[in-house]
């Protein structure tokens, strides 16, 4: 068995930072132990961290890795050799910025997750939604109003039609059948859908019952788009267990997330990247003034779930070329937030979510070896995460080093 050895570094454990330096010891693609002092023996790898801190690999809980064109609506008649190219591309850039895994929220596939457990590429983790879920004219219905097609229904790149609590439950099932980690469903309007308001209230309860329900079967729970309170409020007390953006979240709905032990995922960096990126990409000035509705109750949305004790992830949410702009999460939430909350966020937290808890986002024995060397300082300053991953010069996965720039 392969054994690993890190010496020397500080450690942040995916909740917080250890009081002394440290040295990881892996052995295959597990961390076989943390050890203080001189560790002796014979490594296949033995590496000097002392001066960097060293950190579980960071979770992107919100991404469409099949996202070519941030514009939907194209996106839909892209190629899916562009769409797969550009899922390799937003991978393997992702990974060389630290992050070990990622969470689709509507489009990655068994495909892909096939391709990347054969190694036909390099790149994190991945735990996909398959197709997220939408009722007509809701958030995921990308077709251009006054577009007339056939009877037979719609599914687009990363999300599908399903109109009631019969088809909802087909179409769970069938996601889930594919191997889907988690059921998408969207439940309010959205920023980049052309027929919905934000404030949208989006399928029936007996709806979101039937993708819950679906999912508990499987073990593994529903992530919801929505923005508003009462959208927000109403899917976690039908059993929905994260909710994704929640910028128009208040004070009332984030009780009511604590109350049912749910999490919400922001993503504020889309928001910032899109009113930069999108008017050049397609989006029409209608779709960019939603854009800013919900970006400038992003921060708020921070503070309100901070002070209601709201478990946060980290997501980012972003389509296109934009997704360069990844770390830029770090930094925005830093505003409000603290770093080493952030840092839990993207790391311990994420892996809550993801039901990987012990095993990824964390430092500890038995866990799974995803592990960054970062320079500085991330505990007191975000911008070491950057679009060129230079911040992050070790990056393993699964006791393999795929990055080293030491």
């Amino acid at each position: 068995m392969r054994r690993s050895i890190i010496r020397g570094a500080r450690v942040f454990d995916g909740y917080d930072l250890l009081p002394t330096t440290a040295s990881i010891v892996v052995e295959g693609d597990r961390i076989a132990g943390i050890e203080r002092g001189l560790v002796e023996g014979r490594f296949d790898e033995d590496i000097d961290g002392a001066g960097h801190l060293l950190m579980p690999g960071l979770i992107d809980a919100h991404v469409h890795v099949y996202a070519y064109e941030a514009n939907l609506s194209r996106n839909d008649h892209a190629s899916m050799v562009a769409r797969t190219l550009h899922a390799e591309q937003v991978m393997h850039t992702a990974l060389w910025r630290g992050f070990t895994s990622l969470r689709d929220a509507g489009g990655a596939d068994r495909d892909l997750a096939d391709a990347l457990d054969a190694r036909m590429f390099l790149g994190p983790r991945l735990f996909y939604s398959g197709l997220a879920l939408s009722q007509t004219g809701g958030h995921g219905d990308f077709r251009v109003p006054g577009v007339h097609l056939c009877g037979c229904g719609y599914t687009g790149a990363i999300s599908m039609i399903a109109d009631g609590a019969d088809q909802v439950r087909h179409a769970a099932r069938e996601q889930l059948r594919w191997g889907a980690s988690q059921i998408k469903i969207m439940a309010s309007g959205g920023a980049a859908s052309p027929s919905d308001p934000i404030w949208m209230m989006q399928y029936s309860d007996a709806e979101i019952l039937a993708a819950v329900e679906e999912a508990a079967r499987w073990r593994t729970y529903v992530m919801a788009h929505a923005y508003m309170p009462d959208a927000i409020a109403r899917c976690v007390r039908l059993g929905v267990r994260t909710i994704e953006h929640g910028n128009l979240i208040d004070a009332e709905a984030a009780r009511v997330v604590v109350d049912h032990a749910a999490f919400v995922v922001p993503t504020l960096s889309t928001y910032d990247a899109l009113l930069a990126h999108a008017g050049r990409q397609g989006w029409t000035q209608e779709l960019l003034d939603k854009v800013r509705g919900v970006q400038d109750a992003g921060l708020e949305s921070l503070r309100i779930c901070r002070e209601a004790g709201v478990r946060m992830g980290f997501g980012t949410d972003l389509l296109g070329r934009m997704h360069v702009h990844q770390c830029d999460e770090f930094t925005i939430r830093a505003k409000v937030l603290e770093p080493i909350d952030i840092l839990r966020s993207a790391t311990s937290v994420n892996a809550e979510i993801l039901q990987k808890s012990g095993q990824l986002g964390v430092v500890g024995k038995g866990a799974l070896a995803d592990l960054i060397l970062v320079n500085g300082d991330p505990l007191a300053d975000l911008a070491v995460f950057r679009a060129d991953g230079g911040g992050v010069p070790l990056v393993m996965l699964g006791g393999e080093i795929v990055k080293n720039e030491l």
